[in-house]
């Protein structure tokens, strides 16, 4: 079972302690000052590092954003969710059915009807990353989605659709 431990460096940042599923021991050290070190631990003894790596700012959000898949996601991988407490990262694939597709974020009201943020359309030729109202939901892009579960929820209530009431019949 994997967990995360977090804990205050007082006048240096924060510590998480990092301890995966297949039993590999990590630990993030962010600095007040935007740096960020790794540590990578020994399996045999847990007070030993195999590897340590330091990151600026910008380095780290890079690192963070490939890990996170928002520059490339696995093709197995339609639709994706991460949860950061109540805020949920999901990655949504445009089917040419969806009675969103072809339309542009502004005539959807997407952040007026849903409260979902956009944070990245990714196609297959581009990728925008904070697309603007004018942006149009190309079939076999994928949206990079936050919000709460339900903003999610009525985001992809809106961009799919309902049914017709002929068609449940």
């Amino acid at each position: 079972m994997s967990f995360i431990r977090e804990s205050e460096l007082p006048g240096i940042g924060k510590k998480f302690l990092i301890q995966t599923r297949s039993g590999d021991k990590l630990v993030v050290i962010i600095h007040n000052d935007g740096r960020r070190e790794m540590y990578h631990f020994n399996d045999d003894d847990p007070e030993e590092t195999v590897s340590q790596i330091s990151l600026d700012d910008d380095e780290a959000r890079q690192i963070a954003s490939i890990v996170g898949g928002m520059v490339y996601k696995p093709q197995a991988l339609e639709s994706i969710e991460v949860s950061v407490e109540d805020l949920i990262i999901e990655w949504i694939r445009v089917e040419a059915h969806y009675d969103g597709a072809g339309k542009s974020i502004a005539e959807l009201e997407i952040r007026k009807r849903t409260g979902a943020s956009i944070l990245a359309i990714v196609g297959r030729q581009n990728r925008v990353i904070n697309p603007g109202p004018e942006h149009i939901f190309a079939v076999g892009a994928t949206i990079v989605l936050a919000g709460e579960r339900q903003q999610i929820r009525n985001f992809k209530e809106l961009l799919i659709g309902k049914p017709s009431k002929a068609t449940e019949d």
